[in-house]
């Protein structure tokens, strides 16, 4: 290799006899660094969400491929983070990509003695039967004097203080749908 274009390669070499005195431009740029392309260049698409840890509400755009998540960023047109995570809202994307996020659902059915594994739909079906069952069966429309009462007092819900305030939004909205009254959190309590 000719050592005039080795030395010409060398950013310090640039940074002195170039226009990037400061060397934040082109001097600290590398043949090999100019080839980059970003991991989220080839995103089929990109979804808005907000981080899922706090309260704060950070916006991120979540980039997709082939219906996978490949990448988690903070979303620079947000008023609240304008762009920036903080370190665990960078590593969200683990929450649905990580090898250790949980696929399947420990179940012990009544009177058994032994748990069997579910796949995650087939226990999401069967909260949802369940949650709908004890709606119907403990329905009221109306009291003994034919008040209008359209409730049932057959689901209450009680939160965690780990919830952040999204989360509680939520399940308050969900809970006064299904006609529930006895909605409560552990914050409160």
């Amino acid at each position: 290799m000719d050592i005039s274009k080795l030395i010409k390669s060398w950013p310090v070499y640039r940074q002195l006899t170039g226009t990037d005195a400061l060397g934040r431009g082109k001097a600290a740029q590398s043949a090999r660094s100019a080839e980059l392309t970003p991991r989220t260049a080839d995103a089929d698409s990109v979804a808005h969400s907000v981080c899922p840890f706090c309260a704060v509400g950070c916006a991120q755009q979540v980039y997709v491929k082939d219906g996978k998540v490949i990448q988690i960023e903070g979303n620079p047109d947000s008023p609240i983070s304008r762009g920036r995570l903080c370190p665990k809202g960078s590593a969200s994307k683990q929450l649905v990509t990580g090898p250790q996020r949980e696929t399947k659902v420990r179940y012990r059915a009544p009177y058994a003695t032994e748990w069997q594994d579910l796949d995650l739909d087939t226990a999401m079906d069967m909260v949802a039967e369940r949650v709908l069952k004890a709606r119907r069966e403990g329905w009221q429309d109306f009291d003994k004097d034919r008040n209008t009462l359209r409730r049932t007092m057959s689901i209450a819900s009680l939160g965690g203080a780990t919830l952040d305030n999204e989360e509680n939004y939520l399940i308050k909205k969900l809970f006064t749908a299904l006609g529930a009254l006895q909605i409560e959190n552990q914050a409160r309590i």
